[in-house]
């Protein structure tokens, strides 16, 4: 498994991964700040999401508390022009992406169904099928291939697609049919699962008795396993794979190992299955405390810095609380835009008979 900052933050040389972070300036002290500032402001956002599930202010929410680094290294390492296609627990990522939390909270408040522009922040909407996002991943990749937006060499235009989901995911079948497409046409993309050690109640030992990254060789595409709890080598791992994709050289499958501090979701209770002393062996193993430490050790940090993203991080918490208590229901005749790219008659006439509908009770004396 490849590593670079152990649990008590030490450093690790790898001359592979150290290149590809010292070519892109991805490991300098600045940036090394800002990866722990935004793992800590993503885990207050994530801990401000679920108590607002709690008190019935969100339908459902996915936590990603414990992914931190698997997510805002993954992020990071995606170059501007690249396409993401998550799943639905990308916090971290979505945050890399520019993408404000309460986006989140809109989509798993039902008042929006999406909450960003893709095409903008190049960032696909969330995806709640498992294994949906997939194909969509490698159509979008194939595309690229015919805009001539691939192998050419100019780092600026040529685009990869970077494909996110769950160790669960990957046993679905949309994954396994994406393999074969993505293998058969060389196509641009990357397959990133967080291996987050449990598919809700079934642990990744009974999904497959080897290591998920291996499921992919079976079609030709080559893969890694990375320690998903080590920014910098998430970071370097993904961003090195996503160079070889845009380059033209084809697929490749990733497999960061780290873990899902909290339940699956807040309908979910990980007492009934998960054994406290697995979860206190991941705790000390902890992304954001890990980076701490081996900032500590370089003397790039003080505690200052510390209070000041402890502060901001409870800021951003008190503005979702704040923003989610004033979000306004949507106008339903919405849901029909956007639906497509341009119009379409059936799109359109289903419109116009909701729009009879509801006109029925426009005009009704409210009940008493």
């Amino acid at each position: 498994m490849l590593q670079l900052l152990a649990p008590d933050g030490t450093r690790t040389p790898h001359e592979q991964l150290d290149a590809v972070l010292e070519e892109a300036g991805l490991a300098a002290p600045e940036a090394l700040r800002g990866y722990y500032r935004d793992m800590v402001m993503i885990r207050a956002a994530d801990l401000e999401a679920t108590s607002l599930q709690r008190q019935g202010q969100l339908g459902l929410w996915a936590s990603a508390l414990g992914q931190e680094a698997a997510q805002i290294g993954a992020g990071h390492a995606a170059r501007t022009q690249d396409y993401l296609v998550p799943t639905y627990r990308e916090h971290g990522v979505a945050w890399a992406r520019g993408i404000e939390p309460w986006r989140l909270l809109e989509l798993f408040r039902g008042v929006s169904h999406g909450g960003w522009d893709p095409h903008e922040l190049r960032t696909h909407p969330y995806m709640i099928v498992l294994g949906s996002q997939a194909p969509h991943a490698v159509g979008y990749a194939m595309g690229l291939q015919r805009d001539g937006l691939v192998g050419t060499g100019d780092r600026t235009a040529d685009t990869a697609v970077l494909a996110l989901f769950g160790d669960g995911a990957s046993s679905e079948g949309e994954v396994s049919e994406s393999f074969t497409f993505a293998a058969s046409v060389q196509a641009p993309v990357v397959f990133y699962t967080q291996n987050n050690q449990w598919a809700i109640s079934v642990p990744t030992a009974v999904q497959s008795r080897v290591p998920l990254a291996q499921r992919s060789r079976g079609w030709g595409i080559p893969s890694a396993r990375v320690d998903g709890n080590d920014v910098l080598a998430v970071l370097a791992t993904v961003r090195s794979a996503l160079d070889t994709a845009r380059a033209g050289q084809g697929p490749v499958f990733l497999e960061a190992v780290t873990y899902r501090m909290a339940a699956h979701t807040t309908s979910d209770d990980a007492s009934r299955y998960r054994p406290a002393a697995e979860e206190e062996e991941w705790a000390a193993k902890d992304p954001i405390l890990r980076l701490r430490r081996h900032l500590e050790q370089l003397g790039e940090i003080d505690e200052a810095f510390v209070t000041r993203c402890d502060e901001e991080a409870h800021d951003l918490a008190m503005r979702l609380h704040h923003h989610i208590h004033s979000m306004e229901d949507p106008d339903p005749i919405g849901m029909f835009d956007g639906a497509y790219a341009e119009p379409h008659p059936i799109v359109e006439a289903e419109k116009q008979q909701y729009l009879e509908y509801i006109s029925q009770f426009e005009d009704e004396e409210p009940t008493r």
